[in-house]
């Protein structure tokens, strides 16, 4: 059965940061692209940062350069570091899969979803 259960959400400061993990059935993992997506109230859920099988990175502009994707070598898990967090980041992340080879970062293109964790950005 394919699952994922995100954890490590909270509320911070702006400024700080948080690490995102994602905890994958195996079949989740291997699946060739996995990604990070956040849904704020009233907006639509968009994409943050994917992965491919091969490990290439895609993120979305608003998050280059304070974001890393990344998978655990040991472990099957997808992460998320999250540095210099603004308070436009608050939202629901959510961890999703897709089985395909083209890893896109919209969340329409992924059929496989976490429940979501919670970050908390304020002033």
């Amino acid at each position: 059965q394919v699952q994922l259960v995100e954890s490590g959400g909270g509320s911070v400061q702006a400024g700080e940061s948080l690490r995102l993990s994602c905890a994958a059935s195996k079949s989740s993992y291997s699946s060739g692209c996995m990604g990070w997506f956040r849904q704020a109230p009233g907006k639509e859920r968009e994409g943050v940062a994917t992965i491919d099988s091969r490990g290439n990175p895609t993120y979305v502009d608003s998050v280059k350069g304070r974001f890393s994707i990344s998978k655990g070598i040991a472990k099957v898990t997808l992460e998320l570091q999250m540095d210099t967090l603004k308070v436009e980041d608050t939202a629901m992340y959510y961890c999703a899969a897709r089985f395909s080879t083209s890893c896109g970062i919209t969340a329409i293109q992924y059929n496989i979803w976490g429940q979501g964790t919670q970050v908390t950005v304020s002033t």
